[in-house]
């Protein structure tokens, strides 16, 4: 198994049951929930130094789901070109997303996760077979329709773990 399929199944293996488009929705509500809790100081808080506060991590999620979305519309419609991949830690760094309200973020990131509801449930699921080129790695839509379910996943067991517990 190559490095990047052991990335990819570490994701899709935090994916508690076989609806992935279900469990698309409950990860969205459970990140809505925790973050609706949250008073602007707390979602400025990370709980070590040299990791991102809260409002970074959320906006983190929109911008991975925002990238996956592309890679996905363009499998899907059968693009051949190879898609670049992107530094997540330069991505946060530019992000600015500590100069923004809390509210904006979350507003912000319950659209994208719309739109990737609506992307992937009205795909066609011969489609969503479809393979491309991503960062030199080959996969297809599906699957990384799955890869944003599990990244959420992924961030939501860091942030109850290690995040609330401090707050």
């Amino acid at each position: 198994m190559s490095d990047f399929q052991k990335y990819v199944q570490r994701y899709l293996d935090l994916i508690p049951s076989e609806n992935w488009l279900e469990e698309l929705k409950r990860s969205g509500e459970k990140t809505v929930e925790i973050y609706s809790k949250l008073s602007e100081e707390q979602s400025l808080f990370a709980y070590a130094e040299e990791k991102w506060m809260l409002k970074e991590l959320l906006l983190h999620l929109s911008d991975t789901e925002r990238i996956f979305q592309y890679r996905i519309l363009a499998f899907a419609r059968g693009d051949q070109n190879e898609l670049p991949g992107f530094d997540e830690e330069l991505y946060a760094k530019q992000s600015f997303a500590n100069e923004r309200k809390l509210s904006s973020l979350l507003e912000e990131y319950q659209l994208i996760r719309k739109s990737s509801q609506i992307l992937l449930e009205t795909a066609n699921s011969e489609a969503l077979k479809n393979v491309g080129s991503a960062n030199g790695n080959q996969i297809s839509a599906e699957t990384i329709g799955k890869l944003i379910v599990g990244h959420n996943i992924h961030h939501l067991n860091i942030i109850e773990e290690r995040y609330l517990p401090k707050l």
